[in-house]
C-alpha cells in the first residue's frame, strides 16, 4: 500500500510538473517567444529531469526494482539540482519581473516540486553510500548550462536569469561573481545531499544487519 500510494504521488508531481512545462510553451508560442529561449531556464530543465525521475521512480517500486547506486546517483541530482533551484529563485530572483510565468506554474516549479523532491529523498531513502565523485559529476550540468547561457546571450542577447547579464550586474566581473558565488553553494547543496544519502545508507545498513 505504502508504495502504490508513493508510486502515485511520484507520478501526480511528475504530471503537474510536465503541465507546467506545457503551458509556458504554450503561452510562449502564442507571442513569439523563441522556444529555445524557453528550454534555456534552467528551471525548466530541472523540472524535466526531475519529472523524469519521478515517473521512472515510480515505475521502479510498481515492479518492485531493487534500488541501486546508479539509481540513487541520478535520484541524488534530481535533488541538488532542484534544490538550487528553489533556493536561488526564492532568494535571488524572488522579487525579478517573471514576464509571461503564470503564478501557479512558478508555484509548482519554483517551490512545490523542489520541497518534493527533497522530501521523497528522505521518505524513500538511499541504500548505497556515494563517493564523493558525485559531486564532481553533479557540477558537470550547470557549469556547461551556464558557458551555454553566456555564450548564446553574448550572441542573441537574452539571458534567462539577470545574474547572467553583463548589463545588469556591472560586466563580466560582476557576472564571474556571481558565477562563483552560485557554483560554491551549488557544490555545498552537493555534499549536503551527498552526506544525507550516506547517513541514510549506514543506518539502513545497520538496521539490516540486526
Amino acid at each position: 500500500m505504502k508504495t502504490t500510494v508513493l508510486a502515485a504521488v511520484r507520478l501526480a508531481l511528475a504530471a503537474a510538473s510536465v503541465a507546467g512545462v506545457v503551458t509556458q510553451v504554450v503561452l510562449s508560442v502564442r507571442v513569439d517567444f523563441s522556444l529555445v529561449s524557453v528550454f534555456s531556464y534552467f528551471t525548466i530543465l530541472g523540472n524535466l529531469y526531475a519529472s523524469t525521475v519521478f515517473v521512472i521512480g515510480a515505475v521502479r517500486l510498481l515492479r518492485g526494482v531493487p534500488s541501486s547506486r546508479g539509481w540513487e546517483v541520478a535520484r541524488g541530482a534530481a535533488v541538488v539540482y532542484l534544490a538550487f533551484v528553489g533556493i536561488v529563485f526564492n532568494t535571488l530572483l524572488a522579487g525579478a519581473d517573471l514576464g509571461e510565468l503564470l503564478p501557479w506554474v512558478n508555484v509548482v516549479h519554483h517551490m512545490i516540486i523542489p520541497a518534493a523532491v527533497v522530501v521523497d529523498w528522505f521518505v524513500n531513502r538511499p541504500r548505497h553510500r556515494q563517493p564523493f565523485t558525485m559531486v564532481w559529476a553533479a557540477a558537470i550540468v550547470p557549469a556547461v548550462y551556464t558557458a551555454y547561457t553566456l555564450v548564446r546571450g553574448a550572441i542573441v542577447g537574452f539571458y534567462p536569469y539577470p545574474f547572467f547579464n553583463p548589463a545588469r550586474v556591472g560586466g563580466y566581473g560582476g557576472v564571474a561573481l556571481y558565477c562563483a558565488a552560485l557554483l560554491v553553494g551549488f557544490l555545498v547543496i552537493a555534499v549536503l545531499v551527498r552526506a544525507s544519502g550516506n547517513a541514510m545508507a549506514r543506518r539502513t545498513a545497520v538496521v539490516g544487519s540486526r
